[in-house]
């Protein structure tokens, strides 16, 4: 085939991996790809991750329809696997999960954004909208949270005005009944006195400086009164979230918590920074804000990617490519008249037979709607099939919510879907990578 013409391309360099996406599964195929010493580019919008809250979850409401909360997530899988044998988690074991959550939280960490897990259990937290919330993992700063939940202790919520995306007020009175010691408190945000709205991010990095959180604090000290801890929406600094935490717990005398936030949220917005810094040093090509225009196959099997920017084009040679684009939103999947469809490599996907059935009549129906569990069908190593069950190709794969038999919305396991199956493919990968180059030394 004649190679599409584009700058940065040299057809002799050929990576092992591309990663189609920048979302969690995206995300953390790349850090699973590098950490296995392979060669690895992604590309994908550079604002992925920002609908992510912060929280980990693996999976806490099962059956859907019957809304069953489950304290202990493992427990949830095994009745999951029972009766669903065609969702993402019945491809992957208990063991493999919890490896890639290690990975994840492991590289996390050593990068400054400390994840406390559940481990036999899920964790309660509240949310922005005074609801309660079962997930596996949450970030450090949120820990003081879980601890005052479980044991319904005095605490404030503070709310910022003008800051319409969270009202301590709503938190509170949702809440109450579930935790009736909690107080609401509202205070102007230091230096901005007279505006009628604020944004949370830029909320989060006033709060880098030392003076700012000296002045908030000067401000919620006369209202804490009996409180054992305080929340704060989920604006506790960008880069420097436990440092923050600490020096605000010094000024107020109590421990401090994060409440998560709708996105787009800060906590996603530090995993963004995060995995945009530190995956580079340890050898990825990111190709930040970046979309995969076309594909192409060679004889040999490996993949060439078209790649535009604003200001570029370039073209990437792959062993292998992990489709890790997501749904609607991140463009994954598209839809027409016809149905819905994979763009880049029309790959067939699972679906309802006629338009009229993609949603149930009610729109709240508990059993939701057909169009959620549809998306790409995969074999065993998380690599796509055709509606025969026919392979598409050996060395491609797919991760993350673009897979088809599950609703990751309403179980509440999106983030171990996309962690769990990313780590599943990248496995795949390897092994089949590895089996083939032992097979060219051996001959």
């Amino acid at each position: 085939m004649t190679l599409p013409k584009a700058h940065n391309y040299d057809p002799k360099r050929i990576f092992d991996l591309m990663i189609i996406g920048s979302g969690m599964a995206g995300m953390a195929a790349s850090l699973f790809a590098v950490n296995r010493n392979l060669s690895a580019v992604q590309a994908g919008s550079a604002g992925g991750t920002l609908f992510t809250s912060g929280l980990m979850d693996i999976l806490s409401v099962y059956p859907p329809a019957e809304r069953r909360v489950w304290d202990n997530p493992w427990a949830a899988l095994a009745e999951l696997r029972k009766n669903a044998s065609q969702h993402p988690y019945a491809r992957v074991s208990d063991d493999l999960i919890r490896r890639a959550f290690d990975a994840v939280t492991t590289f996390c960490g050593a990068a400054g954004i400390k994840f406390r897990l559940g481990g036999e259990r899920n964790l309660k937290v509240i949310t922005s909208m005074g609801t309660m919330k079962y997930t596996y993992g949450v970030p450090e700063s949120m820990w003081a949270c879980v601890e005052a939940l479980a044991d319904k202790r005095p605490c404030l919520v503070i709310g910022f005005q003008g800051l319409k995306e969270f009202s301590a007020r709503q938190v509170t009175s949702t809440i109450a009944d579930e935790w009736p010691s909690l107080r609401a408190c509202r205070v102007v945000f230091p230096g901005t006195e007279g505006r009628t709205e604020v944004y949370a991010v830029h909320l989060a990095q006033a709060l880098e400086l030392a003076s700012i959180r000296e002045s908030l604090a000067e401000r919620i000290r006369p209202h804490i009164a009996d409180a054992r801890a305080v929340g704060f929406p989920a604006v506790l600094g960008i880069k420097r979230t436990s440092v923050i935490t600490a020096h605000l717990e010094k000024l107020l005398g109590v421990p401090v918590f994060e409440i998560p936030m709708m996105p787009a949220s800060v906590p996603g917005f530090r995993l963004k920074e995060l995995f945009d810094s530190e995956l580079p040093k340890r050898g990825l090509l990111r190709l930040i804000d970046k979309r995969v225009d076309s594909v192409s196959r060679l004889e040999d099997g490996t993949f060439v990617l078209s790649i535009s920017g604003e200001d570029e084009v370039r073209t990437i040679r792959a062993r292998g490519v992990i489709l890790a684009t997501g749904r609607f939103m991140g463009k994954g999947i598209l839809s027409d008249r016809r149905g819905i469809f994979e763009p880049l490599f029309n790959i067939p996907l699972h679906q309802p037979n006629e338009r009229a059935l993609w949603h149930s009549e009610r729109f709240l129906d508990p059993r939701g709607h057909p169009l959620n569990s549809a998306g790409v069908e995969v074999d065993e190593f998380f690599r796509p099939v055709d509606n025969k069950k026919n392979l598409i190709h050996e060395n491609l794969f797919a991760a993350g919510t673009i897979l088809a038999h599950q609703d990751w919305m309403r179980m509440k396991c999106g983030t171990g879907i996309a962690i769990a199956t990313a780590y599943a493919a990248v496995e795949a990968f390897s092994e089949m990578f590895i089996r083939a180059e032992s097979k060219v030394v051996a001959q």
